[in-house]
């Protein structure tokens, strides 16, 4: 039998629950690691002596190393598989944070940041695939939702952890945090996670059929004597023709549009918030509560966009997001030098611009086929991870000028306007198109629309 019919179509068993829940579980270590330096910067500055500008590079440093991750290292899992990938990503993130705690200057830490970015990179783009191809047609929203929120939930409480340890035991800790779980949960996943079955049936690596029938059976299912037949071949399985061709080519062009600009304002919100209130009240603590906060909104946004993906299109829940997130931004900026406002707004800050990650996480898997998902994915994370390296440089760079945080969230609430654009855009090239594209199918039978409208079964 063909397992991956199954799977859309049967409700839910307790390995694919397991196996995303692994996923979730890394996720909220993406968000740690992607953001431990906004925690740890108001501390560092002082310990360093350092000035806004290299406050900048060093949280974008990650950043690079995620954009060059996700450019050269994502594509790779559509060659040797998403489990191999993931654990050798993981293992990259790990070396890093232990690397990270006894940098000994501020260009070593700039390297190790970058190092440990090059896992994140390479990672996010197979557990997002991983998620979708996991989850029955009915919840496939609600679970790609729910991991979304593992970004910042990882924050959240890395962030409440790291505020606890940093002030007793000093900035490196966060990191040595940071490398004992990662270590954990690299043990967890070579141990518990399986292979993507599309990439088996699809690419047909060594021992394909018994790894296929390994995850069969641990669904509960029959083995089978042979895998099914490859449902994509020839020219429409190539690179060029899944990712830039025709009406493709469209779709990827306004995703990584609409990531890049929501990365930006994300970062931005994530990186500079907590320094910025920090410089307002002259206590790193506020600082550290307010990225607490911002990810605390950000997992109800990613809640709140799964719930709404039961009953609407994900890609208007986005668009919708997008746009109510730059109403929030310009109230922020109209409140943010009243501390208890300004903290009270951090959650609906959250909601936009986390939630919104979730949104583009549920949405960019089922725009690829098979084939190519891996590398279509993992050139949106890094497209946008790449044109995010300039938010929190320039954003130093325009305090050191003399721009108020008023208006630098009015600059960004800006650029939500535009990534809402691009997000409504996308959805009208699958409603514009001959008949109802939404209800047609990628090749390897995860529709547009299979995310959105609820089916029988689970």
């Amino acid at each position: 039998m063909d397992i991956r019919e199954a799977i859309r179509t049967r409700p839910m068993r307790r390995y694919q629950i397991q196996t995303i829940t692994i996923c979730f579980l890394l996720c909220m270590v993406d968000g740690f690691e992607i953001l431990i330096m906004a925690f740890v910067a108001p501390h560092l500055s002082k310990d360093w002596d350092l000035d806004s500008v290299q406050i900048g590079y060093l949280l974008s440093a990650g950043l690079i190393g995620m954009a060059v991750g996700a450019f050269f290292l994502s594509p790779l899992a559509d060659r040797v598989g998403r489990r191999p990938m993931t654990i050798a990503c993981l293992a990259l993130i790990t070396v890093g944070m232990g690397l990270s705690a006894v940098a000994g200057g501020l260009e070593q830490l700039i390297a190790f940041r970058a190092f440990a970015g090059l896992g994140i990179g390479g990672l996010v783009a197979s557990l997002n695939i991983l998620v979708s191809e996991n989850s029955s047609d009915r919840r496939r929203g609600l679970a790609l939702g729910v991991y979304g929120a593992g970004l910042p939930a990882g924050v959240a409480l890395g962030g409440a952890i790291s505020g606890v340890l940093i002030s007793h035991f000093g900035w490196r800790s966060a990191f040595v945090f940071g490398t004992v779980v990662t270590g954990i949960l690299l043990l967890v996943v070579i141990r518990a996670l399986p292979e993507s079955t599309d990439f088996l049936i699809e690419k047909r690596p060594k021992n394909a059929l018994a790894k296929y029938n390994a995850i069969a059976t641990k669904l509960g299912y029959e083995s089978s004597r042979h895998l099914p037949s490859p449902s994509e071949t020839g020219p429409a399985g190539s690179v060029r023709h899944g990712l830039f061709t025709g009406v493709m080519g469209r779709r990827t062009v306004l995703l990584w549009l609409g990531y890049s600009c929501l990365m930006a304002a994300f970062y931005f919100a994530n990186t500079w918030t907590p320094k910025m209130l920090t410089d307002v009240t002259d206590d790193a603590g506020v600082g550290t509560v307010a990225g607490v906060l911002i990810n605390v909104g950000g997992v109800l946004g990613a809640l709140v966009f799964a719930a709404l993906t039961m009953v609407v299109r994900p890609r208007v829940v986005n668009t919708l997001l997008m746009f109510a997130g730059a109403i929030v931004f310009a109230a922020y900026a109209g409140g943010f030098e009243i501390v208890a406002l300004g903290m009270a707004l951090c959650i609906l800050v959250g909601m936009a611009a986390n939630g919104g990650v979730a949104g583009f996480y549920a949405i960019s898997p089922s725009v690829y086929p098979a084939s190519v998902r891996g590398t279509g994915v993992g050139l949106m994370i890094g497209v946008g991870r790449l044109v995010s390296i300039v938010a929190p440089i320039l954003t130093g760079y325009l305090i050191d000028a003399g721009w108020a945080p008023a208006d630098l969230y009015r600059l960004f609430g800006v650029v939500l306007v535009a990534a809402g654009a691009f997000m409504f855009a996308l959805d009208r090239s699958y409603r514009s198109r001959a008949g109802d594209p939404d209800a047609q199918e990628n090749s390897d039978g995860v529709s547009a629309r299979s995310v959105a409208v609820p089916m029988s079964g689970s």
